[in-house]
């Protein structure tokens, strides 16, 4: 038989109940307690009487005084402690004035006048209204502290998801603007049946592409399908100067990452690798676990750094031959999107072998869909199952299939 989750309900989440239970649970057990002094102590019955009207006298006075609390705790010190004091000093008299007056009327025989059982009656009101006083103050600052800082927590969770929303929306127009001026360029040479099928394949990878949230996860296997939709249309620009090579173990798939973020590594790569060349390059991909942690590796086969017209230099990430190197908004793109989701608790690594070749190595913390999902509901739409290009229209002409998880596939 299936076990429902129990998920304690926070005691304070209903403030109202809260007061309500406190305070009974405070008078009441006040009241037995002196009760059960008085029995051990052989007292008349008679002080039962009088012990149970002092609780309900207690418990009536904080009532008003809670009211009062309430107006006062967000003023200025100044203001809130001294009426504080005044209030509660006049809360402790009439409190001492009933109990005075009730012992007066119970014991006839008592020689004790109305003042000396004032006196002598003081120091109890003064310890129990001080002690409600104290906790009263003590629960709500520190509630207002809870709030303050779930609140601060909340907007720190939505600027983040906004740095995050806004690095990856950066990508698109440079993408849109490549692949529109290419269409652009085929329709000028009457090349109809090409351009449509990059119309198509465009189609398929936006809509592919909206499913998943700006700032939100999705599995390895979600980003490669997204990559082949993306290759798609660059393979149409470069036929068989393009050539991929993708080695992703089975288990790494299941793992997840911040959605489009491997895309610009290959645009990079695309750009300074098969743009340059004309016998085009090779793009390899790879994933595979090591120890608790997601290595993912991409390279390619172009001139690298140290080729004469090679990727720009910008002192902006450190590479592994201890290099500077920036493409612009790609890879800038990529350490701020890591950084925002993962802190310092991620790997971002360049090497660049002076023999030729470009190598980008990330390694992250590996969490599957359901992990991912208890950590960030707000992800659980994201981190479905890929819906086959989202019954988009299939693209035309498509010489590529997909790669199974697990496999080595090189698609020319």
């Amino acid at each position: 038989m299936a076990v429902l989750p129990f998920e304690p309900t926070p005691f304070f989440a209903n403030k109202n109940r809260a007061f309500w239970t406190m305070q009974f649970a405070g008078w009441g057990g006040a009241f037995l307690l002196r009760a059960m002094a008085a029995i051990a102590n052989q007292q008349p019955p008679s002080l039962l009487l009088q012990l149970l009207i002092s609780a309900i006298t207690g418990f009536s006075v904080t009532l008003v005084l809670s009211v009062i609390y309430r107006e006062l705790i967000n003023r200025r010190p100044v203001i809130t402690w001294g009426i504080t004091a005044f209030v509660l000093a006049l809360s402790v008299g009439l409190y001492t004035f009933v109990d005075a007056w009730v012992l007066q009327l119970t014991r006839t025989n008592d020689d004790t006048s109305f003042t000396q059982l004032l006196i002598g009656l003081f120091y109890l009101p003064m310890t129990l209204l001080g002690a409600w006083s104290a906790l009263y103050y003590a629960i709500n600052f520190f509630l207002q502290v809870e709030e303050q800082a779930d609140r601060l927590e909340r907007l720190e969770m939505q600027a983040t998801s906004a740095q995050l929303a806004m690095l990856r929306y950066q990508l698109n127009p440079h993408f849109l603007f490549n692949t529109l001026n290419s269409i652009s360029t085929l329709v000028l040479l009457k090349q109809t049946e090409p351009a449509n099928a990059m119309l198509t394949r465009l189609s398929s990878f936006l809509r592919h592409t909206l499913l998943t949230q700006a700032s939100g996860k999705v599995t390895l296997a979600q980003e490669v399908e997204t990559l082949q939709l993306y290759l798609g249309i660059e393979r149409m620009r470069f036929e068989e100067r393009l050539r991929t090579e993708f080695r992703i173990e089975p288990e790494a798939a299941k793992g997840c990452l911040p959605s489009m973020l491997l895309q610009p590594l290959v645009e990079n790569a695309i750009k300074y690798a098969v743009s340059p060349q004309e016998e085009g390059a090779r793009i390899s991909l790879s994933a595979q676990l090591v120890g608790t942690r997601l290595r993912i590796t991409v390279s390619d086969t172009g001139p690298g750094l140290h080729a004469k017209g090679g990727r720009p230099h910008l002192p902006d990430a450190v590479t592994g031959d201890n290099q500077a190197v920036s493409t612009g908004v790609g890879l800038p793109n990529i350490r701020d999107r890591l950084a925002q989701a993962y802190g310092d608790n991620h790997l971002f690594e360049i090497r660049t072998p002076p023999t030729g070749g470009f190598t980008v190595i990330i390694e992250l913390p590996y969490e599957t869909a359901r992990e991912a999902r208890e950590n960030d509901p707000s992800a659980a739409a994201t981190l479905q199952p890929p819906p086959h290009a989202l019954d988009a229209p299939k693209p035309v002409s498509s010489p590529e299939q997909p790669i199974p998880n697990g496999q080595i596939g090189t698609v020319t």
